[in-house]
C-alpha cells in the first residue's frame, strides 16, 4: 500500500510539471492580459497559487502608486487535453502584510518642516536637547522662561549648511562669488556669530538665514552684461529709385 502511494503521488507530480499552466507561455498570457487591463504596473512574477486540475492563478509584483505590498492575479485556464491557455479572471488583491498597519511612530518622530498649519502646536518633546531651564547652561538668555543650548544653535547651523543656502547647493557650487563678499549679506552677531547671516537682495534669497560660504548670480559684485556690438556706419538704402 505504501508502495502504491508512492508511485501515485510521482505521477501526479510528474502531470503537474507538464501542464500548459505553469510554463513560460501561460506567464506571459498572464501577464499581457494585466498590462492589456491598463490600470498599473506589472511588476515581476511572484509564483503560482490556487492550482486545480485546469486552472491557476499566477500572481505578479503590483507596481500601483498607493498600493505598496499588493500583487496582481490572473487566472489561467487550460480544457482537458488542450495546450490553449484562456485568461479568466484579473483581480488586485492584497498580499503579504499589505493590510497591516504600520508600527506607530510618535509623532515628534513624524512631523517635518512645513507640516503644521495656523491652528496646530506643537509643544517641545519632554527633555529636549535644545531647550534648558538653566540659565548657565544656556547660549542665549532672553529672559524666557526656557532657553536655547548649544545643542539646539548646533543643530540649526548644521541644517543651514546643508540646506538649500548651504555651500552644497546647486546655487552656491556654479556661483563664482560667495556671499562673505557681497553688500547684500547682512552677517549675524554673535551667538551664532561668523559664518551666517541673512540676504536682503530681493531678487535672491531675500530674508533667508545664508552660509557667508553660499553664492548665487546676483552677487553685488556681478559685473553687466557685455554690449553686444555698436552699430557703426550710416544705413544705405538700395530701394530708392535711380535716375538715368
Amino acid at each position: 500500500m505504501g508502495n502504491n502511494e508512492k508511485v501515485h503521488s510521482k505521477r501526479n507530480s510528474k502531470n503537474t510539471a507538464q501542464s500548459p499552466l505553469l510554463g513560460s507561455r501561460a506567464v506571459s498570457v498572464a501577464r499581457a492580459a494585466l498590462e492589456e487591463l491598463g490600470e498599473g504596473g506589472v511588476g515581476h512574477h511572484i509564483g503560482v497559487g490556487h492550482l486545480g486540475r485546469n486552472v491557476a492563478t499566477h500572481r505578479f509584483a503590483a507596481e500601483v502608486p498607493g498600493y505598496t505590498g499588493w500583487e496582481w492575479n490572473a487566472v489561467v485556464a487550460c480544457a482537458q487535453g488542450s495546450r490553449y491557455i484562456t485568461v479568466s479572471e484579473l483581480a488586485l488583491v492584497p498580499g503579504g502584510q499589505a493590510l497591516q498597519a504600520p508600527e506607530w511612530v510618535p509623532y515628534q518622530e513624524r512631523v517635518l518642516p512645513g507640516d503644521l498649519g495656523p491652528t496646530d502646536f506643537l509643544p517641545p518633546r519632554k527633555g529636549d536637547p535644545r531647550l534648558t531651564d538653566d540659565a548657565e547652561h544656556a547660549v542665549l538668555d532672553r529672559g524666557t522662561s526656557r532657553k536655547l543650548t548649544q545643542a539646539g544653535l548646533d543643530q540649526a547651523k548644521d541644517r543651514w549648511l546643508h540646506g538649500e543656502f548651504g555651500p552644497r547647493s546647486e546655487f552656491a557650487e556654479h556661483a563664482p562669488n560667495h556671499c562673505r563678499t557681497c553688500a547684500f549679506f547682512v552677517p549675524f552677531a554673535k551667538p551664532l556669530g561668523e559664518g551666517f547671516g541673512a540676504c536682503v537682495n530681493e531678487y535672491s534669497a531675500d530674508g533667508q538665514v545664508v552660509a557667508d560660504s553660499y553664492g548665487c548670480g546676483a552677487h553685488s559684485d556681478t559685473p553687466p552684461e557685455e554690449p553686444l556690438g555698436q552699430v557703426g556706419g550710416v544705413a544705405f538704402d538700395d530701394e530708392k529709385p535711380v535716375d538715368f
